[in-house]
């Protein structure tokens, strides 16, 4: 019983250590958008001018009316990380409370304070995408100044403002704290929404569990979700091995890891667009595409076609294109067939010469253009041709290996390279500008190093 245990046990360990997913690191840098939320909503603004007006359920301040606030300082935002919570917040600003003293007379009451808070960072049940909430806000006098009279008991005073900002000020802040906070998670809505890949199908990044957080950064795990036109979803590679971000990175930062089996994914979207008819017998540099060309590599040729006939050709991926990475270096790979017509004249049908199944690989280069992942390909090398028809009788097939070559580089590498141009989607959140980032190939992974400007 133990035994089947323990088998349990570690084939569901090495399912988890296999999950390809794709992983979110954010770093303070990226956190600090809390910051600029609080100036783009232009909150505390708004709370000071609503603080004047008459709210349901609220009672009147005893010894002070006509409340008013304004002249309200530009905040300044404190941020850390509280590893196991989520972030510790402090806003640090100021400003004038006004009114009717119990006195009579005009007053002015000055204040610094500063409004602390914990935000965690939470996945929303109902709709699974990430969401900041607050709690523990407390808001903390730093100094206070007032036109009261000098010569009026410091007690009466102390006890008078000590009652009145108390009152004021939680209802005040506090609330703004938890509309940036709205404010902010606006900015994750669109993070699980599908997004297009061309008109194959779409992707989109869904949370696996609730953000965590360290003293560094806080991290999410994706499982992406790759579904064709139909409906159907394409399940991705079992990736061998945990996806873990390397070392080094600097202190704070912000990375994205997007691993290979993800990226295999998207572009199985795209299989049947790699295949190709091409029928030009002018190709770039290539001599023209004609058996009387093709006969200075298969002499056989000759014997069949004695008049020079043109040549098209047709390619077909037969197996889902494979992305693989290792440190510095990225491969695409092909797996199909090519086959070669000698077109005749008067409307006859194509005459098949030859089909060939080959193994090609693709050098990659990735970048980012308008927020989606660009991949531009140049051949790697051809690993393998092997003759599976003819109609030309037999031959070796080894001695096309230049001519096919040199084919793919010049016909087929364009065509796919038009074919990536629709770019892959990248998740959606904080209104990210991933045009910014800088992309490093690692091991088995695209790792993104995130950029604000």
């Amino acid at each position: 019983m133990l035994w089947i245990l323990c088998l349990a046990l570690c084939s569901l360990l090495t399912r988890t250590r296999a999950d390809p997913g794709a992983l979110l690191r954010l770093g303070m840098d990226i956190m600090n958008q809390v910051q600029s939320a609080m100036d783009e909503s232009h909150i505390l603004e708004k709370m000071a001018a609503e603080a004047g007006k008459k709210q349901p359920g609220m009672k009147p301040i005893k010894g002070i009316t006509n409340l008013k606030v304004k002249d309200v300082q530009l905040p300044v935002i404190t941020l850390n990380f509280v590893p196991g919570v989520g972030i510790f917040q402090c806003v640090s600003t100021g400003m004038t409370i006004t009114g009717k003293s119990f006195m009579g007379g005009n007053m002015e009451i000055i204040v610094a304070l500063n409004i602390t808070a914990t935000n965690q960072l939470l996945r929303d049940e109902e709709t699974g995408l990430p969401v900041f909430k607050s709690e523990g806000c407390e808001v903390i006098l730093v100094n206070v100044k007032t036109n009261l009279p000098s010569n009026m008991l410091p007690k009466v005073v102390n006890k008078f403002l000590d009652s009145t900002l108390h009152k004021v000020l939680p209802g005040l802040m506090c609330p703004a704290i938890d509309a940036v906070l709205v404010y902010v998670n606006r900015k994750w809505t669109n993070l699980s929404d599908p997004m297009p890949v061309g008109q194959m199908g779409t992707v989109k990044y869904v949370l696996t569990s609730t953000p965590a957080t360290t003293a560094s950064y806080i991290q999410l795990d994706f499982s992406p979700v790759v579904q064709q036109q139909k409906g159907k979803t394409i399940k991705l590679a079992d990736a061998g091995e945990a996806l873990v971000f390397p070392k080094g990175h600097a202190e704070g930062s912000s990375q994205l890891l997007l691993p290979d089996a993800l990226l295999s994914a998207e572009l199985a979207l795209l299989q049947k667009s790699f295949h190709v008819n091409v029928r030009d017998t002018t190709i770039g540099e290539l001599p023209p595409q004609t058996t009387e060309t093709l006969a200075g590599f298969i002499p056989e040729v000759s014997a069949a076609y004695p008049k020079s006939k043109p040549l098209t050709t047709q390619i077909k991926i037969k197996k889902p294109p494979k992305v693989t990475m290792k440190t510095g270096k990225s491969l695409l790979h092909f797996h199909g067939t090519l086959e070669m017509f000698a077109v005749w004249q008067r409307g006859k049908a194509p005459m098949s010469l030859f089909l060939l199944e080959v193994h090609f690989n693709l050098k990659v280069q990735y970048s980012v253009r308008e927020n989606r992942l660009q991949m531009a390909t140049s051949l790697d090398r051809l690993l393998s041709l092997s003759r599976k028809s003819s109609s030309i009788g037999n031959f070796n097939e080894k001695e096309l290996t230049g001519f096919i070559t040199d084919y793919l580089e010049e016909a087929y590498i364009p065509v796919v390279n038009d074919v990536l141009q629709v770019g892959l989607p990248l998740p959606d959140f904080l209104a990210m500008n991933y045009n910014l980032a800088k992309l490093d190939v690692v091991e088995n992974a695209l790792m993104l190093d995130l950029k604000l400007g």
